[in-house]
């Protein structure tokens, strides 16, 4: 079945002949010409110079021979340590000046300026970087942070193990041979790790504070190592103060019940301190509120001195007597308060 097909436009009168073109039209449309044709000899030129640049019909280029000038790193059989030593095609001088970049401008402000870094006071921040320590800390605070590591790590060498059981030695309480060597180069202990859980009354540290305050021990005393051995730590509120000092609870107590002869009399002596401090903290507090009060009585004083009424009395006010027996070259007056309106008598002579 034939299906009815629109029919075509049939040309008219007026499309038979096309709008001629005028002279200006014409001559633009030759010199594009011109010039499509001389970027198309150009580029064949081009190619020609370059067979590598070529395309083949799947946009891929050819394979040819290599020139020798080329100077790339992935040129089939160059090593990666060898370097060529041919020498680039020359270009002529008035080319490369008109086609080469211009160098970049340094700013003369960065002239013989370096940024040093002493990695010896950076900081491993554990994410990657490497800080400056804000602390800015000295040549010599670093030599006495150095000094104290040394010290440290002094304490922390164990000895070696034998390969005859009887020779080592052996747990204070438990007779195991896995002792742990810090307590005993520190403070002569035989004793290991589980029985140091087991005994925390026996085997715990002390710190220096805490020996001072319970046990009532000095400042010498403490530091004596021949009376009382102690082990360092870092300082845990801040790296480059002194070292921490900890003892052995159960040397500090031998030491302490020795000193004080018992350890009833070491809490008789505590709680006797103890008063003594409470006296002293009340006295402070009664001096304290003393002075002000007295301070304030001072201050109420004060206050009420200046609310106080002051008279400003005028000028007087000269008053006739009844009797006319007054003295000579006398006479008497009023004067009269310019605020208030208070009265006094006075005497004129």
């Amino acid at each position: 079945m034939d299906h009815p097909r629109t029919p075509s436009p049939q040309p008219g009168p007026s499309d038979s002949r096309p709008n001629p073109l005028t002279p200006e039209q014409t001559k633009r449309i030759e010199i594009n010409r011109l010039k499509a044709k001389a970027r198309l000899r150009a580029t064949i030129e081009a190619n020609n110079a370059n067979p590598i640049s070529l395309r083949n019909a799947n946009n891929k280029r050819p394979l040819s021979v290599v020139p020798v000038t080329n100077t790339s790193p992935t040129v089939p059989g160059q090593s990666a340590g060898s370097v060529t030593t041919s020498a680039p095609p020359k270009v002529p001088s008035s080319v490369t000046a008109s086609t080469a970049p211009e160098p970049l401008k340094r700013d003369a402000k960065l002239m013989g300026r370096y940024l040093d870094y002493d990695l010896s006071k950076m900081v491993d921040s554990r994410g990657g970087f490497l800080i400056e320590d804000p602390s800015g800390e000295d040549e010599s605070e670093r030599r006495r942070l150095l000094a104290r590591e040394r010290e440290r790590m002094k304490q922390v060498l164990d000895p070696p193990m034998y390969m005859d059981p009887s020779m080592n030695p052996r747990c204070a309480e438990c007779q195991s041979i896995s002792i742990d060597h810090t307590f005993k180069n520190i403070f002569g202990c035989l004793v290991c790790n589980e029985c140091k859980e087991k005994h925390p009354e026996k085997y715990s540290l002390l710190t220096k504070t805490e020996c001072k305050e319970d046990y009532l021990l000095t400042d010498p005393e403490l530091r004596d190592q021949e009376l009382l051995p102690h082990l360092l730590r870092p300082n845990p509120h801040k790296a480059t103060w002194n070292n921490m000092m900890l003892f052995l609870r159960y040397q500090v107590e031998e030491f302490a019940w020795k000193k004080w002869g018992s350890p009833e009399a070491l809490d008789a002596e505590y709680e006797r301190r103890t008063e003594e401090k409470r006296k002293k903290k009340s006295k402070k507090f009664e001096d304290g509120l003393r002075d002000l009060r007295k301070k304030t009585r001072e201050g109420v004083w004060q206050r009420r001195k200046d609310e106080e009424h002051v008279h400003e009395f005028g000028e007087v006010e000269r008053v006739e007597e009844a009797d006319g027996d007054q003295m000579q070259g006398s006479s008497s007056g009023k004067q009269r308060c310019k605020e208030c309106g208070f009265e006094i008598e006075v005497e004129v002579f």
